[in-house]
């Protein structure tokens, strides 16, 4: 097996992992291989256990909560008394209705959330490499209650979803239930604690998943495959998540799709359950010839998270490695003023849903922005289909995919963004064609990262960043490339200025002193 640099790299990596799904969905198995599999890299696992399990262990019952006898499940075996947690989803589903019921689930997320801390301590003063997981998390406790009551509740406790959901865990991924797409599977017969029907499972899976739409980093593991193969593509999901190349142990075909759709979008009411996003990208200076540098600001309903992504090249073997940490919002801040004026900011908003168990984002691009991204919509997702026309029909229906554009230089967010035409810039691009194989165009021309043949980055034309030069974009002259220069905000566009973020106007004085590029906090990164 080979490890990339991350495993030997002195920067100590800790991975926030949920494991999801319906009954038999094989997330306690999946538990056990991961903890396997890490535990044999010398990494250091910890297992976050279940916390509905650990209050009904403790004597709970939920007929002591509801009032209401139909709404009350009753435990199928004396030998379980609760405790297992094959027949806790279907309890608290069933049970969750009065008051009484609705302040024990309030009070079942606030023992989670609190017994996650511990662990997620226990990861920080660890002093190697480690891998949490937890047996569901914060927004699995929205799938049992109803979307009113789920806001009263966040409002009551100054909670939101972007915390809980997004900053709070690094990777989500949903175990699909044998009940949904591996039916011969799914019995209860062995099983004296389980006591949902196929039906009831298929339907606790589908809110499992519904629950955590929008994490910026949410894979599900469907039944395509036997069970074996199902751990091994579950252990390569989460290695590929961090960074780990597992080499030829494990068989993963899985590869990231990305197709143009027809606008306009059909009505909402014809989507999935969805999440819709704001998300601003922001392109920073950096040695171009290396890596591209971006900043992204992803939120709902004015909370935010944001996270530094530095995508890296690698000449040798044509592969490109991406390593992202999460930021602060002042340190959001404080790096905005690197922002590199050869391209603008990026709007869009991000829809994301789960159509026939594969999860799905839908890219809407904004105004401001260069006019070759005016009324763009491009869908991604993660695929293994080799065939392009089976590809192309397993897609959703309610949307009018006009082709796939994976690897196409064209649709890249990087030259999107520019303000000159991409096909006649001097800027560094790299993209992949169909078989991951990293590409590179400078001027225009695909260039070879094999030694054969040289990259012109300082070809003719060239926009220099040393403060002196100014960049054009349609003719007109652009701001010059200095910091100040940007803290306005503002950007030429076919002649008009434009204010592409009001963030930049914060960036003038924090707290009395001016802005600094201050250095990524190295306990939050990860390489995916």
């Amino acid at each position: 097996m080979r490890l990339n640099k991350m495993a030997n790299q002195s920067q100590k990596i800790v991975f926030k992992l949920v494991l999801t799904g319906g009954p038999c969905g094989g997330k306690t198995t999946g538990q056990s291989r991961l903890s396997t599999f890490f535990e044999n890299l010398g990494w250091k696992v910890f297992r976050v256990p279940e916390t509905a399990t650990v209050l009904l262990s403790g004597g709970i019952k939920f007929a002591d909560l509801s009032p209401d006898e139909e709404n009350v499940i009753t435990v199928p075996d004396e030998e379980c008394r609760g405790r297992c947690k094959r027949c806790t989803a279907a309890a608290i589903a069933r049970a969750i209705q009065g008051d009484c019921a609705m302040k024990f689930q309030e009070n079942l997320l606030k023992t989670m959330i609190q017994i996650e801390n511990t662990f997620f301590e226990l990861g920080r003063t660890c002093q190697r490499n480690c891998l949490i997981i937890c047996d569901r998390g914060a927004m699995d406790a929205s799938a049992f209650i109803s979307k009113e009551k789920w806001e009263a509740m966040l409002s009551a406790n100054n909670w939101n979803s972007v915390e809980l959901r997004d900053n709070r865990y690094n990777h989500i991924v949903h175990m699909v239930s044998a009940a949904n797409g591996a039916e011969d599977f799914y019995s209860t017969e062995d099983h004296a604690c389980r006591s949902e029907g196929v039906e009831l499972a298929r339907e606790l899976d589908y809110n499992a998943a519904a629950a955590w739409i929008g994490h910026p980093y949410f894979d599900v593991i469907d039944n395509s495959t036997d069970f074996d193969k199902k751990m091994n593509r579950l252990i390569a999901c989460v290695c590929q998540r961090i960074g780990i190349d597992t080499g030829d142990r494990l068989n993963v075909n899985s590869k990231k799709r990305k197709f143009l759709v027809k606008s306009p979008l059909r009505p909402d009411t014809e989507f999935p359950p969805f999440q819709d996003f704001d998300v601003v990208h922001n392109y920073l200076q950096s040695d171009f010839r290396k890596a591209q540098v971006r900043l992204r600001k992803r939120g709902q309903k004015g909370h935010w998270s944001y996270i530094h992504t530095v995508r890296k090249f690698h000449p040798t073997n044509g592969q490109s490695v991406e390593v992202r940490t999460q930021l602060t919002h002042r340190d959001y801040l404080n790096m905005l003023p690197q922002r590199d004026d050869a391209h603008f900011t990026i709007f869009k908003k991000r829809r994301c849903f789960i159509f026939n168990n594969q999860y799905y984002q839908l890219d809407i691009y904004r105004q401001p922005t260069h006019p070759r991204c005016r009324g763009l919509v491009l869908l991604e997702t993660y695929s293994a289909a080799y065939d392009q026309d089976a590809l192309l029909a397993s897609l959703p229906k309610f949307l009018t995919i006009e082709k796939e554009v994976t690897g196409d230089p064209a649709y890249s967010m990087y030259n999107l963004s520019l303000k000159e035409d991409w096909k006649t810039s001097n800027k560094y691009y790299a993209g992949s064609d169909y078989n991951g194989q990293v590409k590179c165009l400078t001027n225009g021309h695909a260039n070879r990262l094999n030694g054969h043949e040289a990259d012109k980055i300082n070809g003719h034309g060239g926009v220099k960043l040393n403060g002196h030069s100014c960049n054009k974009v349609n003719g007109h002259a652009g701001e010059k490339n200095q910091v100040y220069s940007r803290i306005s905000g503002l950007h030429k566009m076919n002649g008009h200025e434009q204010t592409n973020d009001t963030d930049l106007n914060n960036l003038k004085n924090i707290n009395g002193t001016k802005p600094r590029s201050p250095k990524i906090p190295k306990k939050d990164a990860l390489k995916v």
